[in-house]
């Protein structure tokens, strides 16, 4: 600690122009005069001491040194860089006060000039003193504690995806392997754990008759395993092929014990870095959520609206490419919360729970207090929201909260109702589109037979001048067809009548010939 006097009171008045007056050592000495220096004992001590000053504390030897001299000059004021702890002072001391642009031009002036001013310390040990206590400092600001690294979190929810896809490609391996000498064993036995773990016990499917795997298996599976065992349709193998399928089996029941320890590991993890996270969509959601973000600290600048789409980048900008619906849900969707609900109310659900876990976050990464209150409470309201969306023709949500649905009295009313018959039509009922069509199609045909009737009216117009000729031209006709009629029936009835008139006809021929 160090306290300055000032000399010249009316030069700090020229705001604009004092740091001139601070350009050489020499020009500085003349504006202020050191009056005490108080040496920190180690690294520490100066560390609580800037803390305190940065937090707006007073600390202890800051106190005994503002006692001691700055009491003496009571009438006198105390220039303070910060307002907050300015007030404190004020409070506890009784010293006035003083913050003003003047006074922080001061500062600046006096931190440029600092090795002029403070005289018997040389420039290598105080840049190492700086250096040094600026590293504590940032590191405090920033709340550096091994039990808040995320980057752990982050390497084991990494490792934990890889041991799943290692994991899943041996037990594969395993199971074609051993398949070839004996197939019916992967039928029997579904459980790729207790798979391995029987193989590497019994090795050829010959000793399973003499084995007792009833530490491994049930007593009803165990003997299903010895009956297809003595009748298996299997390959025949050798002892180094049996020694090499139970070397991969280990590999599998190492890595697999492997994994649920550093799962265990990774819930701790969560539980000290992230508890109110972890209880909002537990463990594996919330650390794959900040390894996707990077760190807790990244996680916690986003958006509820990015909170719920991470992991699911590539589907928005596609949805955005093509304008088609975008994705409601990324990695929550993998929650608890969003998995027990319909597909129905699926986005709603992981909507508030983005909401809520966004809240979590924050809180989990700037707060201060450790406690996993908060998560519950909130993980208790998504619950809540669920069930009122489950139960939606029960309850609903009002704008005040939540209230009883309403459901208005009943009340009889007599009416006379007179029977329909149109309800009697067996033929189906007609849409409003087709009788708008069929009207259309009456409205045309009753065109069409108004035009059809004009143009017959004006053929009869033209036929009636020629009527009365074809009248006449008929009754001829009807008067021939009459005679003919006539002359037949005379025919009929007086065959002899018509001999004689023949005979008449041909002596007329006769007569004329002659005279020719």
């Amino acid at each position: 600690f160090f306290l300055l006097q000032v000399l010249n009171e009316k030069k700090l008045q020229e705001v604009d122009s004092l740091w001139k007056e601070f350009e050489t050592p020499e020009k500085a000495n003349k504006i202020v005069k050191l009056k005490h220096f108080e040496k920190f004992q180690d690294t520490t001590e100066a560390l609580a001491a800037s803390t305190a000053l940065v937090e707006g504390k007073l600390s202890k030897n800051l106190k005994k040194i503002l006692k001691k001299i700055v009491a003496k000059d009571a009438h006198e004021q105390l220039a303070v860089a910060d307002a907050k702890l300015g007030g404190v002072i004020k409070d506890k001391l009784n010293l006035s006060c003083i913050h003003s642009p003047m006074v922080a031009e001061l500062m600046r002036g006096i931190r440029s000039q600092i090795e002029g001013l403070i005289t018997g310390l040389p420039s290598r040990e105080m840049a190492a003193m700086c250096l040094g206590l600026a590293h504590s400092l940032s590191r405090y600001k920033l709340k550096f504690s091994p039990d808040k690294v995320d980057t752990m979190i982050i390497q084991a929810i990494s490792l934990l995806d890889d041991l799943d896809k290692e994991l899943n490609n041996y037990i594969m391996r395993c199971r074609e392997w051993y398949g070839w000498h004996f197939p019916e064993l992967g039928k029997i036995i579904t459980d790729n754990l207790t798979y391995c773990k029987c193989v590497r016990k019994v090795g050829d499917r010959s000793n399973f008759a003499s084995s007792d795997v009833s530490d491994i298996l049930p007593e009803e599976i165990e003997e299903d395993v010895k009956a297809a065992a003595e009748i298996s349709m299997g390959t025949e193998v050798s002892e180094e092929d049996i020694n090499n399928i139970i070397h991969l089996c280990d590999q599998v029941i190492e890595i697999s014990e492997y994994r649920t320890q550093l799962y265990d590991y990774l819930k701790n993890r969560m539980m000290a870095i992230a508890p109110n996270l972890t209880i909002m969509v537990g463990e594996l959601v919330g650390a794959r959520l900040i390894a996707h973000a990077g760190s807790l600290l990244n996680l916690a600048k986003h958006p509820a609206s990015t909170v719920q789409l991470l992991g699911a980048e590539k589907a928005l900008f596609r949805a955005l490419k093509t304008k088609r619906d975008t994705p409601k849900f990324g990695l929550i969707y993998h929650a608890s919360l969003v998995g027990q609900t319909n597909t129905k109310n699926k986005g709603k659900i992981s909507r508030m729970l983005a909401a809520k876990t966004a809240l979590t976050i924050r809180y989990d990464a700037l707060g201060e207090n450790t406690s996993a209150e908060m998560g519950a409470e909130n993980r208790l309201k998504v619950e809540t929201r669920l069930r009122l969306l489950e139960e939606r023709g029960i309850r609903r949500i009002s704008g005040t909260g939540k209230a009883l649905a309403r459901t208005d009295k009943y009340q009889n009313k007599s009416e006379v109702k007179i029977f329909d018959p149109s309800g009697d039509a067996t033929l189906p009922a007609v849409s409003k589109k087709r009788k708008i069509q069929e009207v259309e199609e009456q409205d045309t045909e009753v065109a069409v037979k108004a035009k059809k009737f004009k143009a017959e009216m004006k053929e009869e117009t033209t036929l009636e001048n020629e009527e009365p000729v074809k009248k006449k031209k008929k009754k001829k006709d009807k008067e021939k067809q009459v005679e003919e009629e006539l002359l037949n029936e005379e025919a009929l009835t007086s065959p002899t009548v018509e001999n004689t008139e023949k005979k008449k006809k041909k002596k007329k021929k006769a007569k004329d010939e002659d005279e020719d």
